[in-house]
């Protein structure tokens, strides 16, 4: 790898043109990943900016890998942690390792600068390098649960391995996203983020809002009847409720959720003892 020049990922306005250039070109059919996503993800977010590397050969941008900050408790402690977000290696340097190589670059620059653990989401393709490669847990598979009605949300009493924290500076960024559009509803004594995109025919919704974090005005309609949830939540009592597992035959990409730790604690979660939800990590 040492034909390589590896250097931390920059957050001016060049350094984003570049990464998005080579983004597009490696995924064409991305055209929603432009300057402005890029400076919203890595420059704008209120727990900090983003954290990777880039690969140059010579002048030429070639590999890509990024992570950006959030927060959230582990087993009850408040911790700063990162979301793997953005990767991509320029067609004419595939098959090099280049990915691994950057990855690892970037948790040992995320240990450095006091990040305690990765967290992510991966496809069937990605899942076994983060896994085999890169010492990552597969923690579980997302369900993707459609339906009509409320969600069933029961008391969370127990102390959950993982879950992230949102504050009204954080909502307010995440619905800020150039491309996208959000908003908030109420569901009986629950706030829901909504996206004005529809999946499997019915309105997506990002995620039950913390109580007290909702700064942003709440649209005065109902929330849509038939909605698609994806993540993990314990609270959720899917039971009760009019929902549905969507089978993994019939999704997309089925997505998993991937974990590491960045202590010397050798920490892992358990699946039945985490929030996360599309609000969490969908964020592209």
């Amino acid at each position: 790898m040492s034909e390589y020049d590896l250097q931390p990922v920059g957050v001016d306005d060049d350094s984003i043109s570049q990464v998005s250039s080579l983004l597009r070109q490696v995924f064409p059919e991305a055209d929603h990943l432009t300057d402005e996503v890029l400076q919203w993800q890595y420059r704008d977010n209120p727990a900090g900016t983003a954290v990777g590397f880039n690969a140059w050969d010579g002048a030429q941008l070639v590999g890509h890998y990024v992570t950006i900050p959030l927060v959230a408790t582990i087993r009850g402690v408040q911790e700063r942690g990162l979301l793997s977000l953005n990767t991509a290696t320029h067609p004419g340097h595939q098959g090099k390792g280049l990915f691994t190589t950057l990855a690892r670059a970037t948790y040992a620059a995320a240990v450095s600068q006091g990040f305690g653990f990765v967290v992510g989401v991966a496809n069937a393709n990605s899942t076994h390098g983060f896994v085999k490669k890169l010492d990552f847990q597969l923690v579980s598979p997302l369900r993707a649960m459609v339906g009509i009605g409320p969600f069933a949300i029961g008391s969370d009493e127990a102390t959950l391995d993982y879950s992230p924290i949102w504050t009204p500076d954080a909502l307010r960024w995440r619905m800020a996203h150039p491309e996208r559009q959000y908003h908030l509803v109420r569901q009986g004594r629950s706030t829901l983020l909504m996206s004005a995109e529809s999946r499997f025919g019915a309105s997506y919704s990002l995620g039950v809002v913390p109580d007290g974090v909702a700064a942003s005005t709440i649209a005065p309609q109902r929330p849509p009847l038939m909605k698609l949830w994806m993540g993990l939540d314990p609270a959720i009592r899917w039971r009760r409720s009019a929902f549905a597992n969507i089978p993994m035959r019939v999704r997309p990409a089925p997505l998993n959720l991937i974990f590491r730790d960045l202590t010397d604690k050798q920490r892992t979660l358990d699946p039945w003892l985490v929030r996360f939800q599309a609000m969490d990590f969908d964020v592209v």
